[in-house]
């Protein structure tokens, strides 16, 4: 358990504003956002078959007369057909790894770049970021937006970066230690590798200066925060954001760790039936989807994101009056459909972190032979439970067997795998296998 608190800080007034203030900021850049995509080949097409002028929209109500966009029209566009300013006004581009497909590429301007970095410290700064602090970044930098969205909004509040990069763990560990860091930012799966890393060495925690954590890139649990929290005894505060809108800095926790606050100045957010695609109510799962309203070089209206979470619009004990969304459940298209019952990874994960012998490192694998959806479950054991009994084996797979029918409504095979036998994951995480697709 950590031992360290946060102290509630806002750092700018547009997060605390009345919401009808809020709407009325909102109507007007999205009016603006408009009239800047209208000449963008794509968006003067899809207005023109909506039958959307210059004068259509002039507030917030009019959103939904807006077409949507998708990863699939991203890419169509590959690789900057969807650029609103002259290409002499671009300071910096950002991409996918286009590891699925044809990559999309995202565009900034200068003030883009200085928008994105007071995103990000909005979130640094609700989750205890302070001048004086230093902080480890273990994202990958390139083409990734998370490495550099951070790195900027850590420099923007005024604390000292360490641009470590993805990877070496053993090396992670000697910086934080030699660095005295304050801070840790990565993929929630990659803390866990570096927590693994140190209790396997007998690190004590009086050798780590580490307070507080800032994890994005992929969806995570409740049960996973809590045991990277016991295990390094720090606070793990979850942000998120995406590439397509502008990277890390949409959304993040404030001290009180009830939800993500959506920067709602900068960005129009939705929650959407992903098959209807009528609106659904507060507190329901549904897709979010995005309107930018301030990206100069490369606005987007109205992007489906296909990741699943829920809005809360009522008032945090912090002060900020900004609409908070949940964790990120799973995505749409993520979506495992297992005999006719929808699982999302993040299911599986919440249920195998709650039984006592198992190491928070998992792989799904479904198959569909005769024509039956079968999926097998491989759970890394601890060392302890690795070295029990089979009788004492057999009882763990029956509580995992039960822990996963109570949260999918399936049963599932159980295989015990030896500690560290399964991949490790500097980045996001990969936790599925799916042969159904390739039949």
């Amino acid at each position: 358990m950590s031992k360290f608190v946060v102290e509630n800080r806002i750092w700018d007034q547009e997060e605390a504003l009345p919401r009808d203030q809020l709407a009325a900021l909102q109507g007007a850049k999205l009016k603006e956002t408009v009239e800047r995509v209208q000449h963008v080949p794509f968006y003067k097409e899809a207005f023109a078959a909506s039958g959307i002028t210059p004068g259509t929209i002039q507030s917030l109500d009019d959103l939904q007369r807006l077409p949507f966009t998708t990863k699939a029209d991203l890419r169509e566009e590959y690789p900057v057909r969807m650029l609103a300013v002259d290409r002499s006004e671009v300071a910096r581009y950002h991409g996918s790894s286009g590891t699925t497909g044809t990559p999309t590429m995202v565009a900034y301007t200068h003030n883009d770049l200085k928008v994105w970095a007071n995103l990000c410290a909005r979130f640094l700064t609700g989750g205890g970021l302070l001048p004086q602090h230093t902080v480890q970044i273990a994202f990958g930098y390139g083409l990734f937006t998370g490495g550099f969205g951070l790195h900027y909004g850590i420099e923007h509040v005024g604390a000292a970066v360490i641009p470590a990069a993805a990877g070496n763990t053993p090396k992670q560990i000697m910086l934080m230690m030699d660095m005295q860091v304050d801070a840790l930012v990565c993929t929630p799966s990659y803390a866990l590798n570096i927590s693994e890393f140190i209790l396997q060495n007998d690190i004590p925690r009086s050798a780590l200066n580490l307070k507080y954590a800032h994890f994005g890139g992929e969806p995570w649990t409740e049960d996973m925060r809590t045991r990277i929290e016991d295990e390094m005894g720090i606070l793990c505060f979850n942000n998120y954001g995406l590439s397509e809108v502008i990277g890390p800095g949409v959304s993040g926790e404030c001290a009180v760790r009830d939800g993500m606050h959506i920067s709602e100045d900068a960005f129009i957010v939705e929650c959407i039936h992903p098959e209807t695609l009528e609106p659904v109510g507060p507190g329901e799962e549904g897709e979010l989807v995005f309107t930018s309203l301030c990206k100069e070089a490369m606005p987007i209206i109205r992007y489906r994101t296909r990741d699943i979470a829920s809005l809360n619009p009522e008032p945090c004990a912090c002060g900020r009056t900004t609409v908070r969304m949940s964790r990120v459940t799973g995505r749409s298209d993520d979506m495992l459909i297992i005999k006719g019952v929808n699982v999302y990874p993040s299911q599986i994960e919440q249920a195998l972190l709650r039984v006592e012998g198992t190491a928070p490192h998992y792989l799904i694998e479904v198959d569909r032979p005769d024509r039956k959806d079968v999926a097998t479950v491989k759970v890394e054991m601890t060392e302890k439970s690795f070295s029990s009994s089979m009788k004492q084996m057999q009882e763990l797979k029956d509580k995992i067997d039960r822990a996963i029918q109570g949260t999918t409504g399936l049963r599932m095979n159980i295989e015990l795998v030896s500690p560290s036998s399964l991949d490790r994951f500097v980045g996001k995480a990969q936790r599925v296998i799916d042969r159904r697709k390739k039949v």
